[in-house]
C-alpha cells in the first residue's frame, strides 16, 4: 500500500492550525472519505476530536459547548447527508443566539459545476440557518475565511457560520508561509449618555416599573450589574427562560421565570407594570404580546444590538452598548427607589409549588417532586439541561436556578434531543460541575446513541428519564386546545438494560422515595448513568387549570 506524500494534507494541517489559532479545544463530528486528511491532520494538533453517533449530535454538543464558553463550538461532517444531518443543531444555535462553527466537506472543484455523486448545494441549504454560509474556493482562502468565521459567529448577536471544504482544496499544497489570522475581540461599545437620560427620565415618572432578563444578558455576564441595578432602585425581576440564573431565584427581588404556554404567577407581575425595561431580552425568547398584551406600557429595551420590530414590543428608549455598564449608568442616573412589595405573592405561590412537590409521594412521580428532587441532588452552579416537551416547561417555570447557564433549555427552535449531546459538551466545558440531562422519553430516543460517546469518551453524565411513553407535552396541548388527544403514544422500554447496552450505568426508580437517593448514587458514579423515573402527567392539567382559575391583583 502506497504512503500519500506530506503535500496532499498541507492545507487540511492549514485548517487545523487555523482552528487552534482561534483557542478550539473540541472538534465533534464523524468523519468521511471527503475530509479524511482534516480528522488526520488534527492527530498532530492540541485539538481532542470527539467522535459522536451522528452529526446532530455533534451539532447539539458544539451548541452547548459555545452557549457555555462563548467561544464558537466546532461540529464537522462529511459532505452531503453528514453535512445535512447538521443542520438542525446548527438552526438551533442560530436562534438560540449561540457560537458555533459548522465545517463540512464538499465535493471537488472539479465537479461541483455539474451532476455528480453526493453533490448537494450546501452552501444554499445553511444560508437561512446561519448568519453567513460560503465555501472555500482555494486553499489559500483558508486563514481569512476561518477568521471570518469565527469573529462573524462570536460577535453580537452570535450565531452559527457554516463553511464547505471542497475535497480537492482539503487536500491541495499550500507554501509553508502561510499562516493563521490573528484573532481580534469585538469590544462592546459604551452607552449614549443621552440615552441615558432618556431612559432616567422614564423612570423618574414610572409607577410600577419591572425587569425582564433575557439571554443576552447572560452572554454579556451582567449577573452582578443586574444585582446591583434591582437592589438600588428597589425592581423586581423576571427571567426568560435562557435567562433564568443571571437573577438569582433565591433573591428578594426574584420574581422567576416567564415562558409558559399559558398566563403563570410572574404574568401577574407584568400586569400591574408601566414600564418594562427589557435586560438582554431578544423576541424569540418569549412573545412579547404575552407581557404587554395592549401594547400600553414604555419599555426600556437595554442590549448590545438594537431591538427587534414589534407591534407589542414598542421601544421608549434603546440603551445599545455593554449592558454592565449601561445598568450601572442607569442606577447612577435614577434617584428614587420603587416599592417591590407586589412581587411576594408571586414568590410564595412559587415556593408553594416547590415545597407541595418535595412531600408528594404519589406514584408515577408528579412532575413537581422530579423538579424538587433534582433542586435537591444538584449544587448551586451544577449544569442540568432540560429538554423540549413537558420537561422543560416543568423545569424552566419551577426550577430554581442561582447562576447562569446552570439550567439549559432550547427556546428559540426547541429542538427535541439536544439534552443528551448537549450533556456531554457542558461537561467538556464545566469539568468541576455535574452535569444532568432531565428529558423525556421521546425526546432522549432521538439522541441517546450519544450515550456510547459519552461511555467511550470517558465523560461522565447523568440523564434522567422522565418516563410516560408518550409525547407528553403535545398530549398536553391537545387536552388543552380540543378536549383529547391521539397519535402521542408509544411502546414502554426497558430504558435500564439499554443503558447497559450502551455501557451505562442503569437505575429504575419505583417509589418517590427512590428518587432523591437514586440521583444522589448516580450522580456521585464514575461514569455514565440513566436513571428511569415513571411520571404522571396528569398533573399537567391540574396546572393549567389552576391557573387559569387566578385572577385578581397581586
Amino acid at each position: 500500500m502506497s504512503v500519500p506524500s506530506t503535500s496532499q494534507a498541507d492545507a487540511a494541517r492549514l485548517l487545523v492550525r487555523t482552528l487552534e489559532a482561534e483557542g478550539v479545544e473540541y472538534v465533534f463530528g464523524i468523519p468521511g472519505e471527503e475530509n479524511i486528511h482534516f480528522v488526520d491532520a488534527l492527530n498532530d494538533s492540541s485539538i481532542r476530536y470527539v467522535l459522536v453517533r451522528h452529526e446532530q449530535g455533534a451539532a447539539f454538543m458544539a451548541e452547548i459547548y459555545g452557549r457555555l464558553t462563548g467561544k464558537a463550538g466546532v461540529a464537522s461532517a462529511t459532505l452531503g447527508p453528514g453535512a445535512i444531518n447538521l443542520q438542525l443543531g446548527v438552526a438551533d444555535a442560530t436562534t438560540n443566539s449561540t457560537p458555533v462553527v459548522a465545517i463540512s466537506a464538499q465535493v471537488g472543484l472539479d465537479r461541483i459545476y455539474k451532476e455528480s455523486h453526493q453533490i448537494v448545494d450546501l452552501v444554499s441549504l445553511f444560508r437561512p440557518i446561519t448568519k453567513w454560509a460560503e465555501l472555500a474556493p482555494t486553499a489559500e482562502a483558508l486563514p481569512e475565511m476561518v477568521r471570518k468565521a469565527f469573529k462573524t459567529a462570536q460577535t453580537e448577536r452570535p450565531g452559527a457560520v457554516y463553511l464547505a471544504i471542497p475535497e480537492d482544496v482539503e487536500a491541495a499544497p499550500v507554501s509553508p508561509d502561510l499562516k493563521p489570522l490573528p484573532r481580534n475581540v469585538v469590544r462592546p461599545q459604551e452607552p449614549s449618555p443621552a440615552q441615558i437620560a432618556r431612559a432616567a427620565d422614564v423612570l423618574a415618572l414610572a409607577r410600577q416599573p419591572i425587569v425582564l432578563a433575557g439571554h443576552g444578558a447572560t452572554r454579556a455576564g451582567a449577573s452582578e450589574a443586574l444585582v446591583h441595578f434591582a437592589e438600588k432602585l428597589g425592581l423586581p425581576v423576571a427571567t426568560t427562560f435562557n435567562g433564568k440564573g443571571v437573577f438569582p431565584d433565591d433573591h428578594r427581588n426574584a420574581l422567576g421565570a416567564v415562558g409558559f404556554m399559558r398566563h403563570d404567577y410572574v404574568n401577574f407581575g407584568f400586569d400591574e407594570a408601566d414600564v418594562l425595561i427589557a435586560v438582554g431580552y431578544e423576541l424569540q425568547e418569549f412573545d412579547p404580546v404575552k407581557i404587554n398584551p395592549h401594547a400600553d406600557k414604555k419599555i426600556i429595551h437595554i442590549h448590545q444590538f438594537p431591538a427587534e420590530v414589534d407591534d407589542h414590543y414598542p421601544v421608549e428608549v434603546g440603551v445599545q452598548g455593554d449592558i454592565s455598564r449601561s445598568l450601572r449608568q442607569l442606577a447612577d442616573a435614577v434617584h428614587r427607589r420603587f416599592d417591590t412589595a407586589h412581587g411576594e405573592k408571586i414568590r410564595r405561590l412559587i415556593q408553594q409549588d416547590l415545597a407541595e412537590g418535595r412531600t408528594d409521594d404519589g406514584f408515577p412521580l408528579s412532575p413537581r417532586r422530579v423538579v424538587a428532587d433534582i433542586r435537591e441532588a444538584m449544587d448551586r452552579s451544577d449544569i442540568v439541561l432540560a429538554d423540549t416537551g413537558a420537561v422543560k416547561m416543568w423545569m424552566a417555570r419551577m426550577y430554581p436556578t442561582y447562576e447562569p447557564n446552570t439550567l439549559l433549555v432550547s427556546n428559540g427552535l426547541s429542538s427535541m434531543g439536544f439534552a443528551v449531546p448537549g450533556a456531554l459538551a457542558a461537561k467538556l466545558a464545566r469539568p468541576d460541575r455535574k452535569v444532568l440531562a432531565a428529558t423525556g422519553d421521546g425526546a432522549f430516543l432521538m439522541n441517546s446513541q450519544e450515550l456510547e460517546t459519552a461511555v467511550r469518551e470517558n465523560i461522565p453524565i447523568t440523564v434522567l428519564v422522565w418516563q410516560d411513553d408518550a409525547y407528553g407535552l403535545i398530549e398536553w396541548k391537545m387536552q388543552m386546545e380540543l378536549g383529547r388527544s391521539s397519535h402521542v403514544k408509544f411502546g414502554g422500554i426497558d430504558f435500564v438494560k439499554y443503558a447497559e447496552s450502551l455501557g451505562a450505568h442503569g437505575h429504575r426508580v419505583t417509589s418517590a422515595d427512590e428518587l432523591l437517593p437514586t440521583l444522589h448514587k448516580a450522580l456521585a458514579e464514575n461514569g455514565v448513568s440513566v436513571v428511569a423515573v415513571p411520571v404522571d402527567y396528569s398533573h399537567n392539567l391540574r396546572l393549567t387549570d389552576r391557573l387559569g382559575e387566578l385572577t385578581g391583583p397581586f
